[in-house]
């Protein structure tokens, strides 16, 4: 155990995926060690510990020796989101104002084709309507109206509402959602059916049973989005608090001393305890963008294009000027939500992606469906039929099939060989050899459109922006879908595999907090008027602020230990679109300091758009108040090694295809490489958890923070 004591664990992060669970343990030098164990979706618990194990294993150590000297731990996890996707929520109920109980069947026109392709979009055929959350006979309408200033244009029928509580109670609901229109303007009716639910409750003596208000969780105007979060709030977030609570427990019984918090969509990290867990069911690919912002900062990169390949999509996200773009009604799971989401663009292409050749126009297609986590043909315990990419890289020589996940899989390179010549090879006329190259580089090629053109969109140029490469697929096309494109630099992380965790353990304890507010700001108004509209900011922002206070002193955090950041979301008066920009004062008094956050506004359009397409003679448009708090914590720090010039030796070799030949390929192993060392391909790096190509012409050096820096030769 000489070793053990030679560490010392500060940070722990666990990213619980569909297929694998990833634990990231950071000592205080910033060495670190990424454990992998299967998920057990019916309990968490068990598949993050036994990845723990794995990990501490590699420094001779166990959770019990470990886990007391640990001062940050952070989960990540898909529970809450496969809950949502396999229907397997609460029987929840929902009020709502008169006539808008068909709305989950009715749905949003965009509602029902998200995820498809833009041909799939313009045939009507093809679009989809969810299965509702909530059936139409425990949909339950309530008579009044706020109307769209926030004034009441008919009183509330509290009859409607006793009635409406009861036959939910009767019918034996977990949960019971509120939403009424126009309740982000004015709460009142909606605090009224607050609170008659509870005086049902009472005379039927039971208390169990949750009632959620959209104007307390989510107070943002469009309604659609709003009634969808407030139901998967009771629906899918709240059942998922037990398999929270249920990892929680593990640490403590190992003699955990921190508390677990759990990555939220905004970027930061909330607890478990908190009101909105909902903000946390897509915490996974947000946490390697967090990652990215903070290997971006430490290396001095301002801008930043993140990209993210796992078995199953290719997830792209920008970091511009340090930042990375929040969206404020993203789309998960095919519902509109209203919750702050770090903006993330996917398309369905992953190492797991299916491969075919189209009957009609004879031409291979790749994907939108995928292996996932049964890898392709080349498993035969998968049980799958259908060829997919990695069936290909092991065709082509660039995966070990005795090596797929440290050995633990083993692949059949035969099997796949011979299911790609009668799938792919023989209906497009190939050799077996140039089809898997065709298609691996078709594969690469979308990859390629696909980043170049998210930063092309901005009005950037990809010299502009460093381009960080993760996740389990990444390093293995890589190369292929940077090749002949300009970037500042190419990054590739050691722990890539492992890297969405690492980021989720970067994020800061925080808790954001947003309300729609919509306040004018027109040309002409004089100084009294927009010092008026200053102070009614403001009022929103201090309102914010006893949220965000209230959210951290359930974890025992003082207000006065609280950092607040306070931010709006503006735009032009009279566009659709807004953005978020961060106030340079913490409060604004007079119409001089609205001036200053006009001027920051106009700078940040001008980055966004273009400086021309700037307006001021429209005015201006305050849509929300955002009010952001956040904590100190403990953060993984990155290695700083002794750099050593020179090349790693090599473990042996192997024939690959790389483009239009075959080369003999030195094989290398990922442990073995040093800071400074550096790799000319053609070569390959295998680790337990992935495999990085350095095809011929490329060269990929090793720096002191472990992270290799993939140019030309």
């Amino acid at each position: 155990m000489a070793e053990a004591a030679e560490h010392n664990p500060r940070v722990l992060a666990i990213d619980a995926g569909g297929t694998m669970t990833d634990t990231f343990i950071v000592d205080e030098s910033g060495s670190f060690v990424v454990g992998k164990a299967q998920t057990t979706p019916d309990d968490e618990s068990v598949g993050f510990m036994e990845s723990a194990r794995d990990a501490l294993n590699q420094w001779e150590s166990s959770p019990g020796e470990a886990f007391g000297t640990i001062a940050s731990g952070i989960y990540s996890g898909t529970a809450m989101l496969n809950r949502l996707l396999s229907r397997q929520g609460l029987e929840i109920g929902a009020i709502v104002t008169g006539g808008q109980e068909d709305y989950l069947k009715i749905e949003r026109g965009i509602q029902t084709y998200l995820g498809y392709s833009y041909s799939d979009r313009l045939h009507l055929a093809t679009h989809y309507h969810n299965p509702p959350l909530v059936p139409r006979e425990r949909m339950k309408g309530v008579r009044g109206r706020i109307d769209v200033f926030g004034d009441e244009v008919a009183p509330l029928r509290e009859q409607d509402v006793r009635q409406a509580a009861a036959e939910l109670l009767d019918a034996g609901v977990d949960g019971i959602c509120v939403c009424l229109l126009f309740s982000y303007r004015n709460a009142e009716h909606e605090i009224r059916v607050g609170e008659i639910v509870e005086e049902e409750k009472a005379k039927r003596d039971d208390g169990q049973v949750p009632v959620f208000l959209s104007s307390e969780l989510y107070p943002q105007r469009r309604d659609l989005p709003r009634l969808n979060s407030t139901l998967i709030e009771a629906y899918a977030a709240e059942p998922s608090r037990g398999t929270l609570k249920a990892v929680r427990e593990k640490t403590k019984e190992a003699g955990a001393g921190f508390e677990l918090r759990v990555m939220a969509s905004h970027g930061g990290t909330i607890s478990i305890e908190a009101r909105e867990l909902a903000r946390t069911l897509a915490s996974g690919p947000i946490g390697g963008v967090v990652g990215g912002q903070r290997i971006a900062e430490r290396l001095g990169i301002p801008n930043a294009l993140c990209t993210d390949i796992g078995g199953t999509s290719f997830d792209i996200a920008l970091i511009t000027d340090g930042r990375f773009e929040i969206t404020p009604t993203p789309d998960i799971a095919r519902f509109m939500l209203n919750m702050p989401l770090v903006r993330i663009d996917s398309i369905g292409a992953g190492t797991g992606s299916f491969v075919r050749v189209n009957p009609n126009s004879g031409r291979p297609e790749l994907g939108p469906d995928s292996a996932g986590a049964r890898i392709g043909v080349c498993w035969p315990e998968g049980g799958l039929e259908t060829i997919s990419v990695t069936d290909l890289n092991l065709v082509l020589g660039r995966v070990n099939p005795d090596y797929f996940l440290g050995g633990d899989v083993r692949l059949d390179p035969e099997r796949a060989r011979a299911e790609v010549a009668r799938q792919l090879a023989e209906p497009l006329g190939l050799e077996v050899d140039d089809a898997s190259a065709g298609v691996v580089g078709l594969f690469e090629q979308t990859l390629k459109n696909e980043a170049v053109g998210r930063i092309l969109g901005k009005g950037y140029s990809p010299a502009d922006y460093a381009l960080l490469c993760y996740g389990g697929g990444g390093p293995l096309h890589v190369a292929g879908y940077t090749e002949g494109v300009a970037y500042r630099d190419v990054l590739v992380p050691a722990w890539a595999a492992g890297f969405s965790a690492y980021g989720c353990a970067c994020a800061d304890f925080e808790y954001r907090y947003d309300q729609t507010i919509d306040m004018p700001i027109l040309p002409g108004q004089d100084e009294m008027e927009k010092a008026g509209i200053a102070v009614m900011i403001t009022g929103a922002w201090l309102g914010l602020q006893d949220k965000v206070a209230d959210e951290f002193a359930k974890s025992g955090v003082a207000r006065d230990a609280i950092a607040f950041t306070h931010a709006v979301r503006m735009q032009y008066y009279g566009q659709l679109n807004d953005i978020e920009i961060v106030s340079p004062h913490a409060e604004l008094e007079d119409d001089a300091q609205l001036d200053d956050l006009i001027a920051v506004f106009e700078d940040a359009y001008g980055k966004v758009y273009a400086r021309s397409a700037r307006s001021p003679e429209l005015g201006y448009l305050v849509t929300q108040a955002i009010v952001h708090g956040s904590v100190e914590v403990e953060k993984p720090v990155l290695p700083d090694l002794s750099e050593r010039d020179g090349t790693p030796p090599t473990k042996g070799t192997r024939r690959v295809r790389w483009g239009d030949d075959n080369a003999e390929t030195d094989i290398y192993e990922l442990d073995q490489v040093e800071a400074g060392n550096s790799i000319t391909g053609p070569a390959v790096v295998e680790s337990v958890a992935t495999t990085f190509a350095i095809p011929p012409g490329r060269r990929a050096r090793l720096d002191r923070h472990q992270i290799f820096h993939l140019a030309a030769t």
